[in-house]
């Protein structure tokens, strides 16, 4: 039985692997880490997990993800998204194992009105950023069996994200300021982690990188707008400039990401954002 190891599966995409992973028992063992279990920045660790389990897939849904905090804490998001991924990558090369990690759409700045594609340059606003391109670039160099999953607005029924934080605050205030000309893609974390398996299923292998999201683009306004309807909520929203509302790290102010090729290639079957976001406010406002 092939074995997956899921690095950092106390996150929003980890949970979202155990929430499935009982459909694969059949064909799968699954081990599942967190950093008490498996700190990736100590490279002895590392490597004896990989010796000791001998995974056959590697998912990496584990990074430093503060990315206000990221612009004080340099040196941690780069142990983490950098250091901690060169670890596993050469765990992964060593083992004869397949990597598949997770990054982000804050590798690009932003600065245009079209989508951007899985070879386009990267010019990353802030330390998060950063951390994440010098991942995948270490991830690719070291481990050429190495899949990157570029994702965005990443949300999903556990941990912190932005539709728990607007439900919460819905239920707070009678009316709020959302920002409303950043651009991107909500992704619900479960479609995710059913790509990710879908990937994993597939026989015949194609590396490197790839986007994933749902779609189309909207902005945090128009997010906002869907949660407070989904949830019935009778909160005002009021959109703001991203000058109105400034955060230590620089946001882009466009990042839609095509996923073209994970379509082509993988086969992958997207999902509209709002009909992913319905679902999953109809489970958070369940709960």
């Amino acid at each position: 039985m092939k074995k997956i190891a899921v690095i950092g599966s106390n996150g929003q995409l980890g949970n979202c692997i155990r929430k499935i992973a009982p459909d694969f028992e059949n064909t799968y063992e699954f081990i599942f880490t967190d950093s008490q279990i498996l700190d990736i920045t100590d490279e002895d660790k590392v490597n004896d997990f990989f010796y000791d389990n001998k995974p056959d897939y590697c998912i990496n849904a584990s990074a430093y993800t503060a990315v206000d905090l990221a612009e004080k804490e340099k040196d941690k998001a780069f142990a983490v998204n950098a250091d901690g991924v060169a670890y596993l990558a050469q765990a992964c090369a060593d083992h004869k194992c397949i990597l598949i990690h997770v990054s982000t759409d804050y590798v690009f700045d932003g600065d245009t009105n079209l989508s951007y594609s899985e070879d386009d340059f990267t010019n990353p606003t802030g330390i998060y950023g950063e951390s994440k391109r010098k991942g995948e670039e270490l991830a690719l160099e070291i481990n050429p069996k190495t899949i990157i999953l570029r994702t965005s607005w990443l949300y999903s029924e556990f941990n912190k994200n932005f539709v728990k934080t607007m439900l919460n605050l819905f239920s707070q205030k009678q009316e709020l300021g959302i920002v409303a000309d950043q651009f991107g893609q909500p992704t619900n974390a479960n479609d995710l982690a059913e790509a990710i398996m879908d990937i994993i299923e597939t026989q015949s292998k194609t590396f490197g990188i790839f986007h994933f999201s749902n779609y189309p683009e909207t902005t945090w306004f128009e997010f906002a707008k869907k949660i407070a309807e989904f949830s019935n909520s009778s909160v005002q929203l009021n959109p703001l400039t991203t000058e109105q509302y400034p955060t230590p790290a620089k946001r882009p102010a466009r990042s839609t990401m095509s996923l073209d090729k994970i379509e082509e290639v993988y086969k992958i079957e997207l999902k509209h954002w709002e009909n992913s976001l319905e679902e999953s406010v109809k489970i958070l406002t369940q709960q």
